[in-house]
């Protein structure tokens, strides 16, 4: 397809967004709307547009591209995602619908001080940042290929233009804005799911039975691995998806943001189940892509690229029909951008309220202070694209687990700590735990084939992470109960 005519389909499609953004903040720009849709969003909607956030664009063609390799084992990761989205329904929302506040890390400056509040909204700050430009740099990647380096447009510029449309978009709405045009940046990537195994299943003369036992039967479909060394090993990857699950959605502003937004507690745990289901649903339709593309590149003896990653839209772009290049352009700018504007708004908020005595500004100061931080924000999105873009030679969605991990684990010891003991830390020193325990996170990981007689560490230095930040915490806390109150009834 020509370059133009694509770009012409994405300016359309801005265009939408644009619209969605108009009639969200026609009332009128503020702080109230912009962190938490005034507290009056339908959970349905809610629970909808999760799925797009909670996604993004690497899990658009990372899962699909790993099948070759991992076959179906991701399934444990997301058996573990249920057991971490049942912890977040029963124990967190009840405890951030208590507190009543916009910051969930509120909790941590009540609970344990006000070092240990600053220390996990920086950490918040610091992971958001990094995963939100790696998912950015996925998609920005894909459009460079598909359109503007036909079009002899450099990749600094793309970007640009990619993080200025979400700004658009989002600094006057905020979470208002994003509840809609994550419902429809979801439906867009379903969308584009459908067509692509419909379209394969029609070169390979399949119905849907048909489709079904292909998969089924293939060397693809390999669900469980028991072998206790393996980075895929079955209790290894349930209990760390269901870590990476209360820390990516449970202990995340972005995530907990949307929540937040539901009407009342009731409603926000009805939109988390209804979510869940929904979620463990798309991720076995994506690995059944990823079934299906090999399975397809293998029977026209197609040669496909080494990296998985670049998998999907090697096929999509190069072999498939238009309408399936117009989909995939689609579903994968929808999805990405569905994650990166309620990433922007989030770390907009966190900042803004847990960095810069929001509380005690009047509302015009208020709003001032909030879009100079979200343009500020937007160009700080840019900046590490572009260092990605200069640095990054591995799996997208194995390196977005490895930063959760790392920037990730000390907001689990903290929340660890203060939710299931009654001691009072030092307050002053958690910054300097929470620094220490990523690094002896590394060194323990790097060495530990040598050390534990071949084990070597996957997604569970989440764990480990959490583990040591919670044991440094202990170190240094005494006995008083001072500060317990906001602990779980």
């Amino acid at each position: 397809m020509s370059p133009i005519l694509i770009l012409g389909i994405i300016a359309a499609y801005f265009c939408l967004l644009l619209g969605v953004s108009f009639l969200t903040s026609k009332q009128g720009e503020s702080t109230n709307s912009f962190f938490l849709a005034n507290r009056q969003s339908p959970w349905y909607v809610v629970a909808f547009g999760m799925i797009g956030t909670t996604l993004s664009g690497i899990t658009f063609v990372s899962i699909p591209g790993m099948v070759q390799k991992a076959q179906f084992t991701y399934l444990q990761l997301v058996l573990g995602y249920v057991l971490g989205y049942l912890v977040i329904a029963t124990v967190l929302l009840p405890l951030y619908y208590r507190l009543q506040s916009v910051s969930i890390y509120t909790y941590l400056e009540q609970r344990l001080g006000k070092w240990s509040y600053r220390s996990g909204s920086a950490f918040f700050l610091l992971s958001r940042t990094l995963s939100a430009s790696l998912r950015l740099y996925l998609v920005a990647g894909v459009l460079q290929l598909a359109v503007f380096d036909p079009l002899g447009i450099p990749f600094g510029v793309s970007v640009c233009l990619t993080i200025g449309f979400i700004w658009l978009y989002t600094f006057r709405g905020g979470m208002k804005t994003i509840i809609w045009t994550d419902t429809l940046q979801t439906t867009a990537m379903l969308v584009c799911l459908g067509i692509s195994i419909y379209l394969i299943s029609t070169e390979l003369g399949l119905s849907f039975k048909g489709l079904f036992s292909i998969v089924a039967d293939s060397p693809y479909s390999k669900v469980f691995d028991w072998e206790v060394n393996s980075p895929s090993y079955f209790w290894k990857q349930v209990v760390s998806g269901a870590f990476i699950t209360i820390v990516m959605t449970g202990l995340d502003q972005d995530m907990m943001q949307k929540n937040l937004s539901c009407r009342t507690l009731g409603e926000s745990q009805k939109n988390m189940g209804w979510f869940t289901v929904i979620l463990v649903l798309v991720n076995v339709l994506f690995l059944g892509l990823g079934a299906l593309l090999y399975l397809y590149a293998g029977t026209k003896g197609i040669a496909l690229p080494e990296k998985g990653d670049d998998v999907f839209p090697f096929l999509a772009l190069t072999h498939f029909s238009a309408l399936a290049v117009v989909a995939f352009i689609l579903g994968i700018t929808a999805i990405t951008y569905a994650s990166a504007d309620s990433a922007l708004t989030a770390l907009t908020t966190a900042f803004c309220v847990d960095f810069l005595s929001f509380k005690d500004r009047p509302e015009q100061q208020r709003i001032h202070l909030k879009n100079r931080v979200h343009l500020g924000f937007s160009l700080l999105l840019i900046v590490f694209i572009l260092l990605f873009r200069a640095s990054q030679n591995e799996s997208l969605i194995l390196l977005l687990f490895k930063i959760t991990g790392y920037t990730y684990g000390p907001l689990l010891g903290l929340f660890a700590f203060g939710l299931l003991t009654k001691r009072a830390v030092k307050d002053r020193l958690v910054p300097i735990i929470c620094l220490l325990a990523p690094v002896l996170t590394y060194v323990l990981a790097a060495n530990s084939k040598e050390w534990l007689g071949g084990y070597e560490f996957g997604f569970e230095v989440l764990l480990l992470n959490g583990l040591l930040a919670f044991f440094g915490l202990w170190l240094a806390s005494s006995s008083s109960t001072e500060k317990t109150s906001l602990r779980p009834r």
